[in-house]
């Protein structure tokens, strides 16, 4: 192979690298990964105990989502 071809291969190749990274962190932002029928159909599957569980779960984040947001005020 002569070096114009292999600096071709070479840029479509990171060139196809930059898309598929970008478009993974354009998913990931925009929480295209995130399982939202995970919950639902868990309820229908799940005893009562795991459904307890996940209840607290729930709860424990969203008052540490409020402790930060009010650590976070105390900052600024």
């Amino acid at each position: 192979m002569d070096s114009a071809t292999l600096a071709m291969l070479v840029f479509i190749s990171v060139l196809m690298g930059a898309f598929l990274l970008f478009g993974v962190l354009w998913g990931i932002k925009n929480k295209q990964f995130e399982d939202y029928r995970k919950f639902l159909d868990g309820a229908n599957l799940d005893d009562e105990e795991a459904l307890n569980e996940a209840y607290e779960l729930e709860l424990r984040k969203k008052e540490a989502l409020k402790k930060r947001a009010g650590s976070n005020k105390d900052k600024i």
